[in-house]
């Protein structure tokens, strides 16, 4: 790929933040418009679960495989094609008439996500070789997850009270199309040198577990244990069959040597936990703050402004601090003040007080701003150059899974409390036990936060690393022994 000028190089990162922007937004300002959607539409909680659920499993679904198909077959022309599929996506969710046509059109949306963010970030890893202008360039990228956090409940609230809901999805139809044909005339097309294989039986897996699960979850409050078993029988059996299956393949969909590294697997699961309590508190405070408060869906937004603001201004510190210190530091600050935060829910009901309440948005907000930095560094640090992309999708669908898995235990456990008493009487008592599950999962980016940023943990690193890189050299040098022919005349 010939060298952009310095002009062209940050047209193209403001490109691909703008994916992103849209990507995050439409996440974040739709947790506020689900009070008004379910009354529009009359929804029940797992109704809403879905709509939230069916976009964050789709995508978590799809990552890896997008990010490999782009380096197949060139990344601009997926990043193109997923653009044109989450503005499709976004118009037909607009204009849905009803709950279960919303949440098709919400995994059209998602099939187009998914080839945005993994994609976005290659390309910016193409164009910008300078390894400090790419530092700055990822900096700026990661800087706009906080802008969206920021802006999300804030533009939701605004479009809801005075447009309607619909409105949210409209927004990512002008800089879609912007962003499509901006990529056209200024991104250039890139491949990997050598791009890995499909694993169409490890995507159909890694669906089904995700799928199965995630349905035995939401629809267990509502229905017999006769209709929901099978579903929990086939995401083991899927995840069984990933075990086996996977290991014996030169290029899996996901490699599971990668967890003989104990800070690896320590991050993939403090992945899935921190992002499950996200996805919990989102859906939990903005039922509360509307249906239970009575406030707008502006208000709401304001409220959500002591959470969002200091995951925007941590962001950036805790980048600063694993740099400096590694993500030992970070990972403790945070799961200590999501823990206190889901505690003061919990234990103290700080739902009596507006002090209590602000107090506990702003301990979450920090504890969530500190935890996104040490889970990719910890991804990747240490990993060959060319496993480094796989590594990082894993982290990736791991933040996904964990969102989903927590919209979908949380909501069910408010589900199944709630049920047919009055709604503003039983909220309270009903998310209780969610508290105390958003609480196990602070606990658990603290205690592994320890466990797997120590010395013996990198050190488990260091060999895995090396293995891999052995691993590579060995395939290299069988692929040269095969093709070396001695031609006689």
């Amino acid at each position: 790929m010939p060298e952009l000028s310095h002009r062209r190089r940050l047209l193209v990162l403001a490109i691909c933040c703008s994916s992103l922007l849209i990507v995050s937004l439409d996440n974040t300002a739709l947790n506020v418009a689900l009070p008004s959607m379910q009354r529009e539409l009359h929804a029940t909680t797992s109704g809403l679960q879905w709509t939230i659920d069916a976009y964050t499993l789709v995508l978590a679904s799809l990552l890896m495989l997008a990010g490999s198909t782009a380096d197949r077959i060139g990344r601009k022309k997926v990043f193109m094609t997923g653009l044109a599929t989450f503005t499709a996506g976004s118009l037909l969710c607009s204009l849905a008439p009803n709950l279960e046509l919303l949440i098709v059109f919400r995994m059209v949306q998602a099939v187009g996500g998914s080839m945005l963010n993994p994609v976005a970030m290659s390309i910016i890893t193409n164009t910008f070789t300078d390894a400090r202008e790419r530092a700055r360039a990822i900096g700026m990228w990661g800087a706009v997850i906080g802008i969206s956090m920021a802006a999300g409940p804030l533009v939701g609230g605004l479009l809801v009270d005075s447009v309607g809901w619909r409105a949210i999805f409209w927004v990512n139809l002008p800089v879609g199309l912007a962003a499509l044909l901006l990529t056209l005339r200024l991104v250039p097309e890139s491949r990997a040198p050598k791009a890995r294989r499909p694993d169409p039986v490890g995507q159909l897996l890694v669906i089904t577990l995700f799928g199965s699960l995630t349905y035995a979850i939401i629809e267990a409050p509502a229905s017999a244990a006769s209709s929901v078993l099978p579903f929990a029988a086939l995401a083991a059996a899927a995840l069984l069959a990933l075990l086996w299956y996977e290991p014996r393949r030169d290029e899996p969909l996901i490699d599971l040597r990668f967890f003989r590294s104990v800070p690896f697997s320590g991050a993939t699961v403090i992945a899935i936990s921190a992002f499950a309590a996200l996805g919990g508190f989102l859906f939990m405070s903005t039922l509360y703050l509307q249906n239970v408060r009575g406030l707008s869906a502006l208000h709401a937004g304001l409220w959500m402004l002591p959470m969002a603001v200091p995951t925007f201004l941590c962001a950036p510190l805790s980048g600063r601090l694993v740099g400096a210190r590694g993500p030992r530091p970070s990972l403790l600050l945070a799961g200590a003040a999501m823990t206190a935060s889901a505690v003061l829910f919990a234990v103290f009901g700080v739902e009596t007080s507006n002090v209590t309440l602000f107090a506990a948005y702003l301990l979450f907000g920090i504890g969530f701003g500190f935890v996104n930095a040490p889970i990719t560094n910890t991804a990747v640090s240490g990993m060959p150059r060319a496993q480094a992309g796989v590594a990082a999708a894993v982290a990736s669908t791991s933040r996904q899974l964990g969102q989903t898995l927590g919209v979908a235990v949380v909501g069910a456990v408010l589900a199944s409390g709630v049920g047919a008493s009055s709604y503003r009487q039983a909220f309270v008592s009903a998310s209780l036990p969610g508290w105390w599950i958003l609480t196990g999962c602070g606990l658990a980016v603290l205690g592994l936060g320890a466990l797997t940023s120590g010395r013996r943990a990198r050190a488990s690193a260091e060999r895995t690393a090396e293995r891999l890189r052995t691993a590579e050299v060995s395939e290299a040098a069988g692929v040269v022994s095969c093709c070396d022919v001695t031609v006689h005349k």
